[in-house]
C-alpha cells in the first residue's frame, strides 16, 4: 500500500456512514425476524439488497476505499503465484497423508504406554 492512502486523514461523515452501515445490518437482520410469516425468498433477496447497500455506503468510507485497493492490489498479486503442478499437489498430499498417519500411530503408541503406566502405579485397571 502506497504511503499517501495510509497517511490520509478520515472523512468527516465517516463516523455517521458506519453508523448507517451497522443500523441497514440491523434492520435486515430485525427484518427477517418481523417478517417470519413471508416467503423465504423475498426474504432473502431483502436481505441481500441490505447488505449490498450496507457495502456499498461502507465503500465510500476512507477504509472501505483502502479495502477496495487492498482487494485489487491482492488480485495483482495473485496473479503473479507459481501454482503448483496437480503431480505436485499430490505428491505434496501423499506426503503430509504419511506424516499425519506416522504420527497418529507414534501419539496411540505413546497414550497406550502411558496408560498402561499410569495404571500400573495407581493399580487401578480399566
Amino acid at each position: 500500500m502506497n504511503v499517501s492512502t495510509e497517511s490520509q486523514p478520515s472523512g468527516s461523515f465517516d463516523f455517521l456512514k458506519w453508523g448507517l452501515v451497522l443500523i441497514i445490518l440491523a434492520g435486515a437482520v430485525a427484518g427477517n425476524y418481523i417478517f417470519g410469516e413471508e416467503s423465504v425468498l423475498y426474504r432473502a433477496i431483502g436481505v441481500v439488497v441490505a447488505i449490498a447497500v450496507a457495502g456499498l455506503i461502507a465503500m465510500q468510507t476512507e477504509k472501505g476505499r483502502s479495502a477496495v485497493i487492498f482487494a485489487k492490489e491482492s488480485k495483482t498479486e495473485i496473479r503473479k503465484v507459481v501454482w503448483p503442478t496437480r503431480q505436485e499437489a499430490i505428491q505434496t498430499t501423499a506426503i503430509v497423508l504419511v506424516a499425519t498417519l506416522i504420527m497418529s500411530i507414534i501419539m496411540w503408541g505413546l497414550d497406550s504406554v502411558l496408560f498402561w503406566v499410569v495404571g500400573f502405579i495407581t493399580g487401578l485397571q480399566v
